[in-house]
């Protein structure tokens, strides 16, 4: 709700490349609620311009839609509703390309303090329990998970670190902070309190609140490991 137009996907992800970003995910944030697929030509006019991984996601519902999108230049998938809806989904595609480059996106809020999975962008909820889905996904192949706190998103306010820490004390695999980054300071914290192995964040930079340049620097004064 209440989107900003932001710029060019393909402008855009050569300045944060160029910047010195060190992954581009893109969600295609309308397409499961739309019914289609993620745009072919724009993965393929990024993939021309950025030498850093890029993930791409929305609507990815098949194993012949992964292919063409690999094809097109993309480093890794990120699914979200479709393997809720189909779990072996997963192990199909881990199984064919490699756990590697398989992202489940979770995107939870908080119903009666507890966590539960939300599909279609966080409009529908679902019963499931993000701790016990997170597992699931992990068991069946996943090689990362991309947890977006829906309660956070757009807030400004942080991210959702108590609930990061659980997922990263719990599962094996890499997990991604997202929704809620509003300052530099957030991403220290979701790196010590939330335990988070990446964080991702759209607005602050689209906006230059924050440079990636000055972040990173911000984060290795505070001893977190980063590339320079």
């Amino acid at each position: 709700v209440n989107l900003i137009d932001a710029g060019d996907p393909v402008v855009l992800a050569k300045q944060y490349a160029d910047l010195g970003a060190d992954e581009l995910v893109f969600l295609d944030i309308a397409a499961t609620l739309e019914n289609r697929g993620t745009t072919l030509d724009m993965v393929l006019k990024v993939a021309e311009q950025v030498n850093i991984p890029f993930t791409v996601g929305g609507g990815i519902s098949s194993v012949e839609h992964v292919d063409k999108l690999l094809k097109c230049g993309a480093d890794k998938v990120s699914i979200n509703s479709s393997a809720v809806k189909n779990p072996d989904l997963i192990n199909q595609l881990s199984a064919k390309f490699g756990s590697q480059c398989i992202v489940v996106a979770i995107d939870a809020k908080q119903i009666n303090g507890k966590w539960k999975v939300h599909l279609v962008g966080g409009k529908v909820p679902t019963e499931l329990d993000l701790f016990e889905w997170a597992k699931e996904v992990e068991q069946r192949g996943a090689g990362e998970i991309l947890f977006t706190s829906m309660d956070n998103d757009g807030t400004k306010d942080g991210f959702a670190n108590k609930a990061l820490a659980k997922l990263s004390t719990e599962l094996n695999i890499p997990i991604i902070a997202s929704g809620g980054a509003g300052n530099m300071q957030h991403f220290t914290d979701t790196f010590v309190d939330g335990k988070a192995d990446a964080a991702l964040a759209a607005s602050v930079f689209h906006f230059k609140e924050i440079k990636i340049k000055d972040l990173k620097e911000e984060l290795q004064e505070k001893g977190i490991p980063v590339r320079l």
